[in-house]
């Protein structure tokens, strides 16, 4: 064993026994050997990309996440959950035709999206120059038109980031914030409106020793009120507790941070904060989802947008505690799979009538820009002057894009193809069909252009791979050979903090159309026919990653981790190809979509090879389409012994 080999393995170790400190942290324990044999555990963030202010709702034994939207619309994508790990879009609150007030410049739109449950109906209450509401019957809608929330003299200015506390007796208030000394209560009446008189919590933030003191949230337990203010938007997460809703400020203790100090060095998520008030379990836990933007070893990613990860919250006595943000695995709670898929972008066939509750528009204009039924199985994109287009939020440093794409460029204003743009829509990265002097392929960033003739016509095939912060652009005739436009495009200032905090979201990426109408036969993400890297993992237990890029396991037992969302394609039986190096023999085996629930569809052979070289090692794959949660499961007695670079299907 070489002296680098060693030490990486010493880490690995080092790591692994952190992860049993890390799982025995939510009080609840369990034999070891079923962590590897199934999922128990989970990694943050569970909402990767952009989710912020989070906002979550338990009704029986289902939970819902809402949050700010800002200028993407339709506004509100409502998520569902069964076991606070796995999320999925069920319903968005308000398409751009009922929001004619609401401005679409980034950082502005809709703020906060608070969702609720009083008085027998499911409520949204938000911020867009003022408060409002809509309600339903369900939280897949149909919601009401908006509602303004009415104000008062006593009340004031209802601000945003407000949230909703509902009391034990099925009473419910709003937890008013606005501006940097402006912290109340106001309950509401069974028409959504304020009623009775207002609690005055001012005082809170009366010295500016929370910042902004804002996205304040409550919950109750043992007869405590316990109210959680938010540091700014970055900044620390608090907590103060009171046996009366009362305004006598003698009443209320300040018990200061809510989250236990990092012990994990390497940490991404270091400031979590706008936490969503705390649920309890049937099991008597307790949870709570928050938002942070991440930076590991000094790798800025704040353009991925404030992610939302899931903490269990620990109670000493009467004062609860966040779990310390932490990068290794963490017991998930006691709840059952639903078969929803780790959140991830999805691709899309365009086959649907209806638009896919997974996209939005940048403007309220572009929603008005696509059709789903010009051209039967293709997405329409009609530009005027302006670009139209479609998106997706980012989740993932490493995937690839695919769209076959139908464009005939005559002038240099058509432009069809893949684009990612950043939160001020200010860095804009674009692979397109397009003209100069000729049909021409070209990538653009800024500065960097890469471009090629299009040899191939109106109908062509164009690739994005996402490698960290280096993008590599790509073109094809049938989707399966293809060309490099050479180099790749370095997109950091694409992934770094921008001025205003990247204007409050994260990266989308997407197609677009510019000059004249495009037609678009498919949008594949996560691509399974394009090499993934392993350390793109999402979860994963008993493994670590190593200095060259390639993950091995660390447990005599047998690691797992699961790269989430890989597109299969829809070929009837594919070619699974494992890059790896051993020194030992093994059987890798092969999951989907879950350890114990899913389909183990197969089993690859490992031998050693010389030394430590890379090598594929294949199987055969029958019967597998669509996108799906890849679980690779290191064999038992090797630990160290097997990594893994990527993984990678053909034909």
């Amino acid at each position: 064993m070489t002296y680098k080999i060693r030490s990486a393995f010493i880490c690995a170790l080092i790591s692994f026994l952190a992860l049993y400190t890390a799982i025995a942290q939510p009080g609840k324990r369990r034999d070891s050997l079923m962590f590897y044999q199934s999922v128990q555990t989970y990694v943050n963030p569970v909402l990767p990309g952009d989710h912020p202010d989070p906002t979550l709702l338990k009704v029986g034994d289902d939970f819902y996440h809402c949050g700010s939207t800002f200028h993407f619309n339709p506004y509100m994508p409502i998520y569902h959950s069964k076991d606070l790990v796995h999320w999925e879009i069920i319903s968005r609150v308000l398409p751009a035709s009922k929001a004619k007030w609401v401005t679409d410049r980034p950082s502005a739109g809709i703020w906060q999206g608070a969702i609720t449950y009083f008085y027998g109906s499911y409520w949204i209450y938000f911020s867009a120059g003022g408060q409002w509401f809509c309600k339903a019957p369900s939280p897949k809608g149909p919601w009401s038109e908006p509602v303004q929330v009415k104000s008062n003299p006593q009340t004031g200015p209802l601000g945003y980031d407000n949230s909703i506390f509902v009391d034990d007796d099925g009473k419910p208030y709003m937890v008013i914030k606005n501006g940097q000394k402006v912290n109340r209560l106001q309950a509401l009446g069974k028409d959504g409106q304020l009623t009775d008189t207002v609690i005055n919590l001012d005082w809170i933030n009366a010295k500016l020793q929370y910042s902004w003191a804002e996205g304040p949230v409550m919950c109750k337990r043992n007869g405590y009120y316990y109210y959680f203010p938010a540091g700014d938007v970055s900044g620390g997460q608090y907590v103060l507790r009171s046996s009366a809703l009362t305004s006598d400020s003698t009443k209320w203790e300040r018990l200061g941070d809510f989250f236990k100090p990092i012990t994990d060095a390497k940490v991404g998520f270091r400031r979590p904060n706008h936490i969503a008030a705390p649920v309890q379990l049937s099991d008597g836990s307790w949870w709570t989802i928050g938002q942070s933007y991440e930076k590991y070893d000094g790798d800025d990613w704040s353009g991925t947008g404030r992610q939302t990860a899931l903490y269990p919250v620990i109670w000493e006595g009467d004062r609860p505690w966040g779990l310390a943000p932490t990068t290794q695995p963490i017991a998930k709670p006691n709840l059952p799979q639903s078969g929803i898929l780790w959140r991830s972008m999805k691709s899309d066939d365009f086959e649907s009538q209806t638009l896919s509750l997974n996209w939005h528009f940048l403007t309220k204009k572009a929603s008005e820009q696509y059709s789903l039924s010009n051209h039967k199985g293709w997405l329409s994109l009609n530009p005027d002057t302006s670009r139209a287009h479609l998106f997706q939020k980012e989740t993932d440093h490493f995937y690839s894009v695919i769209t076959k794409v139908n464009l005939d460029a005559v002038t240099a204003q058509d432009k069809a193809g893949i684009c990612l743009t950043n939160g001020n829509q200010k860095v804009i990265v674009r692979l397109y069909t397009g003209f100069d002097n000729g049909q021409q392929i070209i990538m653009e960033m800024d500065t960097a252009v890469r471009r090629a003739a299009n040899p191939i016509g109106a109908t062509v095939w164009l690739k994005v791979e996402r490698n960290e912060h280096l993008l590599t652009g790509f073109y094809s005739r049938d989707g399966k050979s293809w060309v490099t436009l050479g180099k790749p495009v370095n997109v950091v200032n694409l992934d770094k903090a921008q001025p205003n905090f990247n204007s409050w979201v994260g990266t989308s990426v997407g197609l677009f159309a510019e000059g004249k109408r495009a037609d678009f036969d498919s949008f594949t993400v996560k691509d399974g026919f394009s090499a993934i890297p392993a350390i793109g993992m999402n979860n994963y237990f008993g493994v670590n990653k190593l200095a060259d890029h390639s993950v091995t396991n660390v447990s005599p037992l047998g690691g797992w981790f699961m790269i989430s969302g890989v597109d299969f394609g829809q070929s009837p039986a594919v070619e699974m190809a494992i890059k790896a190096a051993s020194r030992a023999r093994g059987e890798l085996e092969i999951w989907l979509d879950d350890l114990q629930k899913g389909q183990r569809v197969a089993k690859v052979k490992i031998e050693p090879t010389a030394n430590r070289e890379w090598k594929a090692f294949t199987a055969t794959l029958k019967n597998i389409k669509g996108q799906h949660d890849l679980f690779i499961k290191f064999p038992r007695g090797t630990a160290g012994d097997i990594q893994i670079k990527n993984i990678q299907l053909t034909d």
